[in-house]
């Protein structure tokens, strides 16, 4: 099949725009549909805040013509795997977090992340590189069925003296 498409994927929200990046300009240049990416060579330095970089959740791969489309809009709720690492000593795991509603999430493209994950709450890589901003823990639908009572709220998630990856956590992309 050339063209793989999501369809009924799970979306949390109608903010949609798409826009088309070749394989070779993503960080991960193998992609997977509905995976996070981050966008190489679209990034500005910011002196008071964090490297700022494209980042959005793929919906279609062509693998003839090897281009990505990628939602990039702000707002866009999507489930995503996310590991609780929060900073690294070295090429490990060192410090862990709880996973909770408003933590930001970044694109993580250290090797000690589990096949398929790429969202950690890690502001940097296992060299020390800045990790791009993807967006922050929101709710989901089924989380606050009866509108924020206490018997519904599942946060927070996992732990943070251990490694843990949590799946299903919507994603408020920022």
């Amino acid at each position: 099949m050339a063209r793989q498409n999501t369809s009924g994927y799970e979306s949390k929200s109608t903010p949609f725009v798409c826009r088309e990046f070749p394989y070779s300009r993503l960080e991960d240049t193998s992609p997977t549909i509905h995976n996070p990416a981050a966008v190489v060579g679209f990034a500005a330095a910011n002196s008071t805040y964090d490297w700022h970089q494209l980042t959005g959740t793929i919906i279609t791969l062509d693998a003839c013509n090897s281009i990505a489309m990628i939602n990039i809009a702000r707002g866009a709720a999507y489930y995503h795997p996310v590991r609780n690492v929060r900073t690294y000593a070295g090429n490990a795991e060192s410090t862990f977090l709880q996973c909770n509603i408003g933590i930001p999430v970044y694109y993580d493209s250290s090797l000690t992340m589990p096949t398929g994950t790429k969202l950690s709450f890690a502001p940097s890589d296992q060299t020390h590189y800045m990790n791009p901003l993807f967006g922050y823990v929101w709710w989901g639908e089924d989380e606050i069925p009866d509108g924020f009572s206490a018997n519904s709220n599942p946060y927070p998630l996992g732990s943070a003296s251990v490694g843990t990856t949590s799946t299903d956590i919507v994603i408020l992309q920022k």
